[in-house]
């Protein structure tokens, strides 16, 4: 489950009755948990003061307008109020010293005349051309929702007949490397899996990179067509073998391939990656807890913030229409507010935009789904060979309820190949780690534990054997 702070592409009108030049190109990188994302902004002269376009070349967008520019040598400010964005910066020679705000989160990001590059992360586990087995870009339809997705198919070999996997991202847009956080976990796999004789198809999310379709509106069961598609394409394919095609699934993905497995005779085996075994709701107020603990926070506070979350998450679990369920959120974090005066709101923003804000992260078609499905529905009729894993130090999917949970459902429809492990040390992107949390994910070099490499490829060649 990742929860990545993305930068919303604007561009700004700048007004100025100084004298002092600020036209040309300005450029920044803005660091967020690991990410970093250039930003450019582009300013000209105009008869009533300047102009600007806003360039974020890593996310492929350029110049759209933004809502309000102030400069008063030598400060400078840019406001887009509908995407709660707000720059401040001074001018201090050729630099722009400031700090980028959205949604009450504050960011330092300088900006300077010369171009910038990002910092270069040490990733000693990513491949590099030319790799020792076949590579092609492919696209294929996902026909229910109208869609082209693209991908990449690794095969050991051009010509051949292998068994293939389906690699299925966890929460939140990603391409077909699953990157994130300058990590690119899809990548290590597939090369490992390649290198081993395992054909793999990876893609771009919908709506993400060379994939059709929009992510924002789309749920679990809708990714899990996209899976479908793929299986659909693979049949097609001379090299690979149709009774050997497995899905592993990372995150979310562990939850998505058991609901395509349960009811698909294509799915030879399926691989789960800190898969989940415990309905949403139940699972966001876990992994809500052991992050806070790790991060410091006190008891007091932490059974405070259980209890409020809890009890909004279970008016989503219990709705059956979008729009009351957002007057009820509205008005129960509003009755939050009233029972909290002295509850700080972030720097800039009213009460009522606070509101909306909430409303609009917890009530979007995909966390309502998640929060409603308990993935042991699906895990009790899945009856191909499951690996499901885990890293001991993980806080997102904690080990211990999910495994157990996934073992038990299983177990229960009558599968009698399932096999569990629970890895000493690592954490929820299979990283060997020191505490679990998610603020050391960027910062560790390792990508993805060898060990775990190696004992899922040893798993699938026994089922594929």
């Amino acid at each position: 489950m990742k929860h990545i702070f993305i930068l919303l592409i604007t561009i700004f009108t700048a007004f100025s009755l100084s004298a002092q030049d600020i036209t040309g190109q300005w450029n920044g990188v803005l660091k967020v948990q690991g990410t970093q994302l250039r930003v450019v902004f582009n300013v000209v002269k105009t008869d009533t003061g300047f102009s600007a376009t806003m360039d974020s070349p890593d996310q492929g967008a350029n110049g759209i307008p933004v809502t309000n520019t102030t400069f008063e040598n030598p400060s400078i400010k840019f406001e887009v109020a509908n995407a709660q964005i707000e720059y401040n910066g001074e001018l201090k020679e050729h630099e722009i010293i400031g700090t980028f705000k959205q949604g009450g989160y504050e960011f330092p990001m300088n900006l300077s005349r010369k171009a910038i590059e990002k910092e270069v992360v040490n990733r000693p586990q990513e491949p590099i051309k030319p790799f020792p087995y076949y590579s092609e870009d492919v696209k294929f339809q996902n026909l229910k929702a109208n869609i082209s997705l693209s991908g990449t198919l690794t095969l050991p070999k051009k010509e051949g007949i292998f068994p293939v996997v389906v690699l299925i991202s966890g929460s939140g847009p990603q391409n077909r490397d699953e990157e994130l956080l300058g990590h690119k976990p899809f990548l290590v796999i597939s090369d490992y899996l390649t290198r081993n004789g395992i054909a793999v198809l990876r893609y771009d999310d919908r709506g993400v990179a060379e994939s059709e379709g929009d992510f924002g509106l789309a749920t679990s069961a809708d990714f899990a067509t996209d899976v479908e598609s793929a299986i659909a394409y693979l049949k097609t394919r001379k090299e690979i073998n149709k009774k050997e095609i497995g899905l592993i699934g990372h995150s979310e993905g562990g939850l998505i391939a058991p609901m395509i497995a349960s009811k698909s005779k294509d799915v030879s085996f399926i691989v789960l990656l800190a898969g989940t075994g415990i309905q949403g709701d139940k699972l966001l107020l876990l992994q809500q807890e052991l992050i806070a603990k790790v991060s410091g926070v006190s008891e007091a506070e932490i059974k405070e913030t259980k209890d409020l979350n809890s009890e909004l998450f279970e008016i989503i679990v219990q709705s059956d229409h979008s729009r009351k369920l957002k007057t009820d959120l509205s008005n129960k974090i509003n009755d939050i507010l009233t029972n909290q005066p002295d509850f700080e709101l972030p720097n800039g923003m009213s009460k009522e935009e606070f509101v909306s804000m909430q409303v609009n992260q917890i009530a979007t078609p995909w966390m309502v789904y998640f929060m409603k499905f308990d993935p042991a529905t699906a895990l009790e009729n899945v009856k191909c060979p499951v690996l499901a894993v885990n890293g001991e130090k993980d806080l997102q999917v904690p080990p211990k309820e999910n495994l157990s949970t996934i073992k038990n459902a299983l177990t229960k429809g009558g599968n009698k190949n399932v096999k569990t492990m629970e890895f000493p040390n690592l954490n929820h992107l299979f990283q060997e780690c020191e505490t679990g949390s998610p603020d050391e994910y960027a910062t560790i070099e390792q990508t993805f534990s060898p060990l775990v490499l190696e004992e899922i490829t040893k798993w699938i060649k026994i089922q594929t054997k």
